[in-house]
């Protein structure tokens, strides 16, 4: 896990985004360091997931300036899909090709990249099914899943392409209850395994467990950030206090 000592993995400095008249992030600075795992937290509409999407170039800010494994991603420049091949990111929203197997949906970015040829693609693909417990779904349609397994599956696929860092954008909101578990446990493995991991979420039970820091978006801002025992047990911001208390006891 992190130290004083880390790497920055991830720098953003006074980084701000407005969609016409809503100001949703506002003056937004945040080091993330190599093998930390940064939990999002807030309510709706708060700017957790436009940061998220700024730190791949899916949005771009109105300024501010974030760096990204040593690359400034705030300037248009620069080359994103270069940075992209080593950031991993899974959404709500599963994103497979349903005209292909599981293991061609994971094999598919490595292979296209020039990354790895075919061979080494699928030996990678079938290590990241059996990681998500899934090896023996390799060769069915993607139809064929439940919403459960379909997110493992995109998660393997972003770690297709050895990524090291992560970004998870709610990934499990869109799941019915049962299916959430799976999902978190192997998010749980990663996380253990010292990958740098940035995770929006509204699971607070999970968000206790993995995370290194835990920062709350209100309003476009951080509010407050700090070890998960400091803002869940001793929250000090009365926004936070209020929306702990609406979220911890649903």
């Amino acid at each position: 896990m992190s130290n004083a000592q880390a790497k920055v993995k991830v720098h953003v400095e006074k980084v701000n985004k407005s969609y016409g008249d809503n100001h949703v992030l506002r003056d937004i600075s945040l080091d993330i360091a190599e093998n930390e795992v940064v939990v999002m937290i807030g309510p709706s509409g708060s700017g957790k997931s436009t940061f998220l999407r700024m730190l791949n170039q899916l949005e771009m800010p109105d300024d501010g300036t974030i760096v990204v494994d040593g690359f400034n991603i705030s300037d248009k420049s620069t080359d994103i899909n270069k940075v992209r091949e080593n950031i991993g990111m899974v959404f709500q929203s599963f994103n497979l090709f349903n005209n292909y197997s599981v293991l061609e949906n994971i094999m598919l970015a490595p292979v296209e990249t020039g990354k790895m040829n075919k061979a080494a693609a699928e030996t990678k693909a079938r290590q990241l099914l059996d990681t998500v417990g899934l090896s023996e779904k390799a060769d069915v349609s993607v139809n064929s899943l439940s919403g459960g397994q379909k997110q493992r599956i995109a998660i393997a696929r972003a770690l297709a392409m050895e990524p090291d860092i992560m970004l998870f954008d709610e990934p499990t909101s869109a799941l019915d209850p049962e299916m959430v578990g799976d999902v978190l446990e192997v998010m749980k493995n990663l996380a253990e395994s010292g990958m740098t991991m940035i995770i929006v979420t509204h699971e607070m039970g999970f968000a206790k467990q993995v995370a290194d820091r835990v920062v709350f978006f209100e309003s476009g801002k951080i509010q407050e950030s700090g070890a998960p025992k400091q803002v869940f047990d001793a929250p000090k911001n009365e926004r936070l206090q209020e929306f702990l208390s609406k979220v911890m006891h649903a």
